[in-house]
């Protein structure tokens, strides 16, 4: 008897897991891309208002010294605003998912650089100890590794609810 409540419990929790993982791979590109394109959308209008971003000045010291002075905060900081509203838009609604994904990719390459432009102000020990605005430009490997996954999807791809193969994957 023991062994039958045993084995009922055994195959309920594997039909519910079973059910939860197909439900995941059903729904969680769609849940990723809307997450990661609400990040963008927020984090973008608050840089239209001045003093509200933390990233503020160290994406505007990045962006003239990457332009070589040619561009100053008074047009880089609503420029990269709008960039990462567009990102936004782009994926909390699906629409123009490689122009978008294309945007996330160079707002990202630019996002990195201040590791390297300015590693005073981003590092506390190099490469050790970030700083918080390190900390706020390493988060974005996060992003990077979302926009890959969702950009696997553009054409038409997508997650499957595999059983497991093997004993190994228990």
């Amino acid at each position: 008897m023991e062994a039958s409540k045993e084995r009922n419990f055994t195959e309920r929790f594997e039909r519910i897991d079973t059910q939860v993982t197909e439900w995941m791979a059903s729904n969680g590109i769609l849940l990723l891309r809307i997450s990661v394109g609400i990040v963008f959308f927020w984090f973008g209008i608050l840089k239209f208002f001045p003093d509200l971003s933390p990233a503020e000045d160290l994406a505007t010291q990045t962006i003239a010294t990457l332009t070589f002075g040619t561009i100053q905060p008074g047009l880089s900081l609503p420029v990269l605003a709008a960039w990462e509203v567009l990102i936004g838009l782009g994926l909390i609604t699906g629409k123009f998912m490689r122009a978008t994904l294309l945007l996330l990719g160079l707002q990202m390459l630019g996002t990195i650089t201040p590791l390297f432009l300015f590693p005073d102000q981003t590092w506390q020990v190099f490469p050790i100890s970030p700083t918080l605005e390190g900390q706020y430009i390493i988060k974005n490997l996060v992003l990077v590794s979302a926009a890959i996954v969702i950009g696997a999807t553009v054409r038409g791809g997508y997650l499957e609810a595999d059983p497991p193969r093997n004993s190994e994957d228990h």
